[in-house]
């Protein structure tokens, strides 16, 4: 059998799928690199597929998913940071991105310092849009093309979304390249993991694949509000339901194409924000308590997968 693991994106709430993924390590007793066969990540599920596929130099990786989900308690308020004057003269992010990108990349560079993509120690698949190009970009650490990118170059790209942070210009197989938040158009990269793990895995018959969301949006937007907006009303929620949306029809895709080998972990946020960059200290412990509630109302599913990954890396 060959494991495919998914993550969403969606900002601070990477929270959740850090935590689900600390419960799959506590539980099968072996790091997440060393139970997936291929890791797809978009946007915040990008940054968290690169720290759970770095080596420490020694063969092992250098951060439990428990790690990475005390990276976003401890430094969320580093990457979503924001001067007054900064939110005085973008009018709030209207007329210039909400926050400045500094302050992410000291905290990637900490992280992942120079360490390229193909020393992974297992395949990643990071989606970005290049604007300058038009198409979508998806950075692979076994490809010639790729193994030379940062890891910390490849968690900019996947993360920067329109409206928070500015592009990224990162270097790509020797040609720098203007790059966007990968969540413009595949927020929920399962399908597109899927499609690659055939490619790369062409005589296995036999995929699991767990697809980790970071909370369903369910906060209305109201037609009383919506009707007389213009292009500066639609900017946020315009984003926010293309993130929504594209999740939402990768999640039924991934249904009718493996049923039951295909297992969806997501769950509605009822008590914790769905604003990406909610990053209270109020918001974080909410999230913590969604995790909690996940864990507990998809306890069938995690049993399935924790059992089956037990089966396969013994």
């Amino acid at each position: 059998m060959k494991a495919i693991l998914s993550i969403d994106g969606g900002g601070i709430r990477g929270v959740l799928p850090a935590l689900v993924l600390a419960q799959i390590e506590s539980r099968v007793g072996r790091p997440i690199a060393r139970c997936f066969d291929l890791i797809a990540g978009t946007s915040t599920g990008g940054i968290l597929a690169l720290g759970l596929g770095k080596d420490n130099g020694q063969g092992v990786p250098q951060y439990s998913a428990q790690a990475l989900a005390d990276m976003y308690e401890q430094h969320g308020k580093e990457i979503f940071s924001r001067s007054l004057w900064r939110g005085v003269s973008s009018v709030g992010g209207l007329l210039d991105e909400t926050y400045t990108h500094k302050g992410l990349e000291r905290l990637l560079e900490h992280y992942f310092d120079d360490e390229p993509l193909g020393a992974s120690l297992t395949r990643l698949l990071l989606t970005s849009y290049d604007i300058h190009n038009r198409k979508p970009l998806f950075l692979k650490s076994w490809r010639q093309e790729h193994r030379a990118v940062l890891m910390r170059h490849a968690a900019r790209a996947t993360s920067a979304a329109p409206t928070y942070f500015e592009p990224a210009h990162i270097p790509v197989d020797g040609a720098k390249r203007a790059l966007v938040d990968g969540g413009v158009f595949i927020n929920s990269p399962s399908v597109s993991a899927y499609a690659e793990a055939q490619r790369i895995f062409p005589e296995e018959e036999d995929f699991m694949l767990v697809s980790i969301g970071t909370g369903e949006l369910n906060r209305p937007i109201e037609l009383r509000d919506a009707k007389d907006w213009g292009k500066a009303g639609w900017v946020a929620p315009l984003l926010s339901c293309i993130f929504d949306g594209v999740a939402d029809a990768a999640d039924y895709q991934m249904d009718k194409i493996l049923g039951e080998n295909y297992i969806r972990l997501q769950t509605t946020l009822d008590v914790a924000s769905d604003d990406m960059d909610d990053v209270t200290r109020g918001n974080i412990a909410n999230l913590k308590s969604e995790a909690a509630r996940l864990l507990k109302t998809h306890k069938t599913e995690l049993d399935l997968v924790c059992q089956r990954l037990v089966d396969k890396v013994n």
